[in-house]
């Protein structure tokens, strides 16, 4: 609530990392929920750039919290991408060995999807993370 009471007049900011939450929660399949998670981190960095703006908000300690849950649940995430996308790629193995891939035709067992972040998010992942010595 506090974040909120130090940023009011910049709502925008706000609504949006509320509305890409709503968005990755309710997003379906792994193609919708990279869309929408990249969509999240977006208005992520535009909520931290606000912080850089406001250095009261950033000593907050409920925004130093968010931070901290933030990271941890980005982390959780990637966690669980890399299980879904190890789990997907066993499964399309087993799928197309024999004798599996002529039941699993049969039967209409597609192949599984992988999670893609798209090019331009996986880089920024890749990227080292800039350092800045200045208060």
């Amino acid at each position: 609530e506090t974040v909120k009471s130090y940023a009011k007049h910049e709502r925008e900011t706000m609504d949006a990392v509320v509305a890409a939450r709503n968005a990755a929660v309710s997003a379906r399949g792994p193609a919708q929920k990279a869309e929408a998670e990249n969509v999240l981190s977006a208005a992520l960095g535009r909520l931290f750039a606000l912080a850089e703006a406001y250095p009261d908000l950033k000593a907050n300690q409920n925004f130093l919290e968010l931070q901290q849950q933030l990271e941890d649940i980005e982390n959780k995430i990637a966690a669980a991408r890399r299980f879904f996308n190890s789990a997907a790629a066993e499964y399309n193995a087993k799928r197309e060995s024999f004798p599996a891939s002529f039941i699993a035709d049969r039967f209409g067992f597609a192949p599984e999807d992988f999670f893609d972040l798209g090019e331009e998010k996986r880089a920024q992942l890749e990227a080292p993370p800039p350092v800045s010595f200045q208060q």
